[in-house]
């Protein structure tokens, strides 16, 4: 796996790792809030297999991804667009999980030129005025409300997580496994299976690499516009949703989906939030792709 960094044209750096085909159609991985670039312990088998390249990159303020103070949704594309022309692609795609759908629609909203194919896994969708809707898992909702009428409750919450994560890794395992009643059945099974849960810790561990605040103020942006019109999105668009999902509920998707006009949708009927922790999930997804990318390329000759 190549792991650095690259310096970007306004000075900060971006953070980012490359697994699978390091000669194969590039995939962008946009990370959760919070997330990071580290999304496997070792290199993905089935991107590689399949002839992509996967390129995850840390947001700004994740990771060893500098901080970007009073950044908006759409800022990140620029980024995104950077490190594509410094790999050396003129075009790709882009694949946001939960917090990182928003970005990933953006970067296909303003770059349609460039992004060849837009996936939303488990995406965050617009808040109806702000507010997160009644749908929501009522924690999910109290953590989006605290973040922004009190952060600094949010963020004491946040920093004993991470301490705990740093310094007990194996009582916050502990923790994960007991899972919760505010999450799906397919949710609390993926918490208990210890290579996720490594995997999880490691990926934790580096979005809070900068500290706590990013994912506070990451939260926050989230509620508010997102900076563009979803129905001005002309890239291919696929979403890939639970329809058991409590942390981004379903009917809020479908809502998505019909200012979308090119999506395409597939939505699981039994399954939660995490998607691409189910190797089986994780390998359809890529599949459905690859085969895309192999007819775009077709069509374009």
């Amino acid at each position: 796996m190549l792991e650095q960094t690259h310096s970007l044209s306004d000075g900060r750096k971006i953070g980012y790792l490359i697994y699978g085909d390091k000669n194969g159609v590039p995939l962008f991985l946009l990370h959760g809030t919070p997330g990071s670039r580290l999304w496997f312990l070792e290199d993905d088998h089935a991107a590689k297999s399949l002839g992509i390249k996967l390129i995850a990159a840390d947001r700004p303020g994740y990771g060893l991804s500098d901080k970007m103070p009073g950044r908006s949704i759409l800022d990140y594309s620029n980024d995104l667009k950077e490190l594509a022309e410094f790999l050396g692609h003129d075009t790709f795609s882009v694949l946001g999980v939960s917090g990182g759908g928003a970005y990933a629609a953006g970067a296909a909203y303003k770059f349609p030129e460039k992004v060849t194919q837009c996936i939303l896994l488990s995406s965050a969708t617009p808040f109806p005025e702000g507010k997160p809707p009644k749908s929501m898992s009522k924690e999910n909702r109290l953590a989006f409300i605290l973040a922004s009428r009190v952060p600094w409750l949010i963020k004491l919450a946040n920093r004993s997580q991470k301490k705990m994560i740093d310094s007990k890794p194996e009582a916050f395992k502990k923790q994960l496994k007991k899972g919760g009643s505010h999450l799906a059945d397919w949710d609390n099974q993926i918490l208990l299976d210890d290579e996720i849960l490594d995997q999880t810790i490691e990926h934790l561990k580096e979005a809070y690499r900068q500290g706590v605040n990013e994912v506070i103020e990451e939260s926050v942006l989230l509620t508010k516009e997102w900076g563009f019109p979803l129905e001005k999105i002309r890239v291919p668009v696929t979403i890939w949703h639970g329809e058991k999902d409590t942390l981004s509920p379903v009917d809020q998707v479908r809502l998505m989906e019909e200012k979308i006009s090119s999506a395409d949708t597939h939505y699981i009927p039994e399954a939660g939030h995490f998607l691409s922790e189910y190797d089986h999930m994780w390998e359809r997804i890529l599949n459905d792709f690859a085969r895309k990318a192999f007819l775009e390329r077709r069509i374009s000759y």
